[in-house]
């Protein structure tokens, strides 16, 4: 049904797009899709201590003032992240802000964390009872005097409403946002975390979202880090402001973030790497291209424990987990393997 009306969809701005899909979704035109492998022992894992069904989540940035997370349960998700929130309703950055490079299968945006604010969306989150995994992604507002603050503020909102909680420091759309991931800032920033999770009383997960346009010495330093914090999680990885060399839509070129297709090789390489040195310590959730079956195998073989997916809806339509688990479980079966998380970093130990 979705390839019947993908070229409609495609002739309206991304952003008009993506706004009819949550009104879609919130007010239930999109029925339940049959799915025959619900419940399959193969895809079955815990995220964070807790039962999910299948490793497949919705990324941040679908649903970023959590208004359809229930709805894209149904559709399948095995978790959904919401956000990103800030303290403060902002408006993000001047329109147009994002584009469809249809060639390349890719989407380049620069929304700058564009949202309701947080005591907006922690109401709508109470009112609207989760039937799942829900986390929530949370940063600073674009004109933020104290940053560290700003987490800090979200964390106390939402730590006891979300399963997790993504510190985001990797946006290219706010303006010196990604020097968190300096070895310094990022401690600082973790330890702080720490100890307001402390003072709460919390034992909210921390999963930390990084950039796939970090450098080697970054990546040592930066598991260092997260190791030396007991964070729970790591998100690989965000949207790339490079990777653009191989694209063919004219629009390439356009300032943001590029996410879909083009940097999935990039994911899978940061993810192997981080793989090795985190050694299994701190769970690994591969983002960036997820779009088939054989696409979440390469995660999962690079040392992903779970996959999220954002693009890959917008190409492939609302059926996308049962299209990506119909097609994994064949590549799975064909190993042998009771359990997809029987896969997970067999690449890099070969």
């Amino acid at each position: 049904m979705f390839s019947n009306i993908r070229s409609l969809i495609f002739k309206l701005d991304p952003e008009t797009a993506h706004n009819l899909a949550i009104k879609s979704l919130k007010f239930n035109f999109i029925p339940n899709l049959p799915d025959e492998n619900k419940y399959d022992p193969l895809f079955e894992t815990k995220l964070f201590g807790k039962d999910i069904e299948n490793p497949i989540g919705m990324a941040a940035g679908f649903d970023k003032n959590a208004e359809v997370y229930n709805s894209l349960f149904k559709l399948g998700f095995g978790f959904v992240e919401v956000g990103t929130i800030t303290p403060l309703k902002q408006y993000g950055n001047p329109k147009p802000r994002v584009f469809r490079l249809v060639e390349d299968e890719a989407l380049i945006n620069r929304l700058g964390f564009n949202n309701l604010g947080a005591e907006n969306i922690i109401n709508k989150i109470k009112k609207n009872k989760k039937i799942g995994i829900l986390g929530v992604n949370i940063g600073p507002n674009k004109d933020s005097e104290n940053r560290i603050e700003d987490y800090l503020k979200c964390l106390k909102i939402f730590h006891q409403v979300a399963d997790y909680i993504t510190i985001n420091i990797s946006s290219p759309n706010t303006e010196n946002l990604r020097k968190f991931h300096n070895q310094k800032q990022l401690d600082n920033l973790l330890k702080d975390i720490k100890k307001e999770k402390q003072n709460l009383n919390s034992k909210i997960p921390i999963v930390v979202k990084v950039s796939p346009d970090i450098i080697d010495s970054e990546i040592d330093e930066i598991s260092q880090v997260l190791l030396g914090n007991n964070v729970n999680g790591i998100i690989i990885s965000n949207t790339s402001d490079s990777t653009r060399e191989s694209l063919i839509n004219i629009q390439k070129h356009q300032k943001g973030g590029l996410s879909g297709k083009p940097i999935k090789i990039k994911s899978n390489i940061l993810i192997s790497k981080f793989y090795k040195l985190l050694k299994g310590k701190i769970k690994i959730i591969g983002v960036g291209g997820v779009d088939s079956g054989a696409s979440a195998y390469e995660k999962f073989l690079a040392g992903a424990n779970y996959v999220q997916l954002y693009t890959g809806m917008v190409y492939r339509g609302p059926n996308i987990v049962s299209m990506i688990k119909k097609e994994l479980r064949e590549l799975l079966l064909k190993d042998s393997v009771k359990n997809f998380s029987e896969i997970v970093g067999k690449k890099t130990n070969t």
